[in-house]
């Protein structure tokens, strides 16, 4: 019995001695330096802040609920968690051609789906089928108009006869998926690795529609898989047994909580009751910032106000740009958010070394006499701010209101929104002003701007402008890079200072609380996190 014991633990000692040999040394530099966090309880608790409005990859659009999707499920390829340098993901491997148009992935055999079967090319030819096809409204669809003929058969109004052979994108065999590109795209790695090109278990969206991402349905690739769903309280995960890198993950359950008050989120952090909170209350920030637990780092982000180009009064240029001019961002930036962001009156981050070209100015002198030269009277005109829950929104809705009553003599009536309910609203246009954010999906000028083209479905304005169409289907064939940053200024005056479908505030930071005992995280300007490098150390 001692000698089965012992030829037992020399197995098990060989095995992880191999493990670790085979790993390649990036991936180990986000190993923990000894055993000891096996000895604390591997269960991260962190604040999700809001009921997320599904866990189809293929229909979201924040950033709430990509962080729970890159938990369940894995794309081609993933992303370092510190460096963002693109790795190995359900495909070990790739080729990419001399001249830069086609992508070859070679699925690693032993990826597997939670329900057994093994992950294969056809799991994602057939998952960005559905992106493209229309049976699912799926804002992200342009994500993959990069690849030829799939913004054809998106927009093929008769898609029942058009030539599939027409879309590069090719089954080899089962583990082999070769990707022919319109254009050099330096960054369509990054693409891959985006929530929307992972692949989702098609035979069990067919078996069960909607109700495929509930706790008895869900069939998941990712290193953890759903395990409770308590609707507007948490989601719970748990460590996937058949992930095929389950060695390497040290977590063994996860709890997203749906805590839509920060000041509720801040006093459970404080009580130790979570170990990530991705916020802070505003009304407390000097008190926050003296804990150990905080953090403030800078972010490929923008904030700003959505104008609907489709209702009166937006629906004109001049009264957008006349309600960014009463619009006092740098007061609103320094006494409100306590000077951490950058009022910004222009909306694209110096991604991939953009510089941003100047926007309009607070000026409501002059704000007013363009309303007034427009004919359009403000006494007696009422204009709705829509925000989602959040005690930061409403400072910012409730600033802009008096900048806009003050400045402009409207009315302002403010509508407070659950997540849920926000983002329907915005889908379907139904606001006058709305707030609205964006992460950069990687690092070039073109995750800013692509979004406000024709029939986007991030753009949802209403606004149409086929200059500045123009403007960016040429930025995307251009391989001179000064060229390209040109013309991303020359789209950016449009957007900023022309027509004004929407109205910048500023570029955020990333704060939030994080616990010492949180290891694996690393700051990013992407606010990318991806919980399977993470583990817990002793306090």
């Amino acid at each position: 019995m001692k000698i089965k014991n012992i030829l037992s633990l020399l197995l098990l000692i060989t095995n992880i001695c191999t493990f670790a040999q085979d790993m390649p040394a990036w991936k180990k530099a986000h190993m923990p330096d000894s055993n000891d966090w096996k000895k604390v309880e591997q269960h991260f608790v962190f604040n999700n802040s809001a009921e997320p409005k599904s866990l189809d990859s293929g229909v979201i659009s924040g950033l709430l609920e990509f962080r729970l999707i890159e938990c369940m499920f894995e794309g081609l390829v993933s992303m370092d968690p510190e460096t963002l340098v693109p790795r190995p993901g359900i495909a070990n491997k790739w080729n990419i051609s001399k001249d830069g148009l086609t992508y070859t992935f070679y699925l690693r055999k032993n990826a597997k789906w939670s329900n057994g079967r093994t992950v294969t090319a056809h799991d994602f030819y057939k998952s960005w089928i559905r992106i493209l096809d229309g049976s699912i409204a799926a804002p992200y669809n342009y994500q993959l108009f990069y690849i030829v003929g799939a913004e054809d058969f998106s927009k093929a109004k008769n898609k029942s006869s058009f030539d599939m052979k027409k879309i590069g994108v090719n089954v080899i065999d089962d583990f082999t998926l070769e990707v022919k590109l319109k254009n050099p795209t330096a960054y369509f790695l990054d693409i891959v690795a985006f929530p929307t090109l992972y692949a989702v278990p098609l035979e069990t969206v067919k078996a069960y529609g909607d109700k495929w991402i509930l706790p008895e349905n869900i069939v998941t690739n990712g290193p953890f898989h759903l395990q409770k769903w308590d609707r507007r309280q948490k989601i719970v995960m748990v460590k996937s047994k058949t992930y095929w890198d389950a060695k390497y993950v040290k977590l063994e359950k996860i709890t997203a909580l749906a805590i839509e008050r920060v000041e509720t989120a801040y006093k459970k952090f404080l009580n130790k009751g979570m170990h990530w909170q991705p916020s802070v209350p505003e009304s407390k920030i000097d008190e926050v910032k003296k804990l150990p637990e905080y953090y403030q780092t800078d972010t490929l982000a923008t904030s700003f106000y959505r104008f609907n180009c489709k209702k009166a009064p937006f629906d004109k240029a001049e009264v957008r740009r006349a309600f960014a001019m009463a619009t006092d961002r740098k007061t609103l930036a320094k006494h409100v958010l306590h000077d951490i962001p950058t009022p910004a009156n222009w909306f694209c981050p110096p991604a991939a070394g953009y510089i941003h070209v100047k926007g309009l100015d607070y000026n409501p002198a002059k704000a007013r006499k363009i309303l007034k030269d427009a004919g359009v009277i403000t006494k007696g005109l009422a204009v709705e701010i829509t925000f989602n829950t959040s005690e930061t929104h409403k400072l910012i809705a409730e600033f802009i209101s008096k900048n806009w009553e003050n400045n402009l003599g409207v009315k302002v009536i403010l509508k407070n929104m659950e997540w849920k309910t926000y983002l329907s609203n915005m889908t379907s246009m139904n606001y006058e002003v709305m707030r609205g954010g964006w992460y950069g999906d990687y690092n070039d000028p073109n995750t800013f701007f692509d979004m406000w083209t024709e029939g986007n479905g991030n753009n949802r304005t209403g606004w149409v402008n086929k200059k500045y169409d123009t403007l960016l289907f040429a930025s995307q064939k251009e391989t001179d890079k000064a060229k390209r940053m040109i013309l991303f200024q020359q789209m950016e005056i449009i957007l900023i200072k022309e027509e004004l479908p929407i109205l910048p505030l500023f570029i955020p930071a990333n704060k939030g609380l994080l616990s010492e005992q949180v290891n694996g995280y690393y700051h990013n300007i992407f606010g990318f996190h991806p919980l399977k490098y993470i583990w817990l150390e002793k306090e």
